[in-house]
């Protein structure tokens, strides 16, 4: 199966190679991105090569999509966007994300999380969106609500960084409550 692109307004999701090794690393590094991620910064850009490599081997095996984002009127890679624990067979994923610092609280995370919303929903066929998030992620509850998903309750103890365990807010989003919400014409 060939590899999914989309676009939005001001966003080309692709596919993330080798030639982005080094802005993935670059955003990857970063403690204030990785602070309620439950992974810690990267250290080398070896580590950013096998994730990249970890995103080409999850797609083939069809676990999960990862889109990398970039920015149509510059070409830069901003961040990347994706379907983690993938089953077309159960219908269900989780959306993940994380976007460089120097763009956030532009829209550009909850652009990218809607267009790969319409593909799951529409083209995989998906009925279940799961999203784990920190509970003082405070940005990505308000995104995560916003586009629609129900905060279903909290994971103790289910993310493990920086040698501790942490708990986790679990949110859902059910393709029947997208699809009233767009037929609704909400501000989404």
């Amino acid at each position: 199966m060939a590899f999914p692109e989309l676009e939005t307004e001001r966003l080309k999701l692709v596919q993330i190679s080798k030639p982005d090794t080094q802005s993935y690393f670059d955003i990857m590094s970063r403690d204030e991105v990785t602070e309620y991620y439950g992974m810690s910064s990267l250290k080398t850009i070896e580590d950013a090569s096998k994730i990249i490599q970890s995103f080409q081997d999850g797609f083939e095996n069809n676990r999960s999509i990862r889109w990398g984002m970039v920015l149509k009127d510059s070409g830069v890679f901003v961040g990347t966007v994706g379907l983690n624990n993938l089953s077309t067979w159960s219908k269900k994923a989780e959306v993940g994300y994380e976007l460089h610092p120097s763009h956030w609280q532009k829209g550009i995370t909850t652009e990218a999380v809607k267009e790969v919303l319409e593909y799951s929903f529409d083209v995989l066929d998906l009925f279940r969106m799961g999203a784990i998030t920190y509970p003082q992620n405070i940005a990505s509850i308000q995104l995560l609500k916003q586009l629609g998903f129900t905060q279903e309750g909290l994971l103790r103890a289910y993310l493990y960084q920086n040698e501790q365990s942490h708990d986790a807010y679990v949110f859902s989003l059910l393709k029947t409550e997208w699809t009233e919400k767009l037929r609704l014409n909400q501000n989404i």
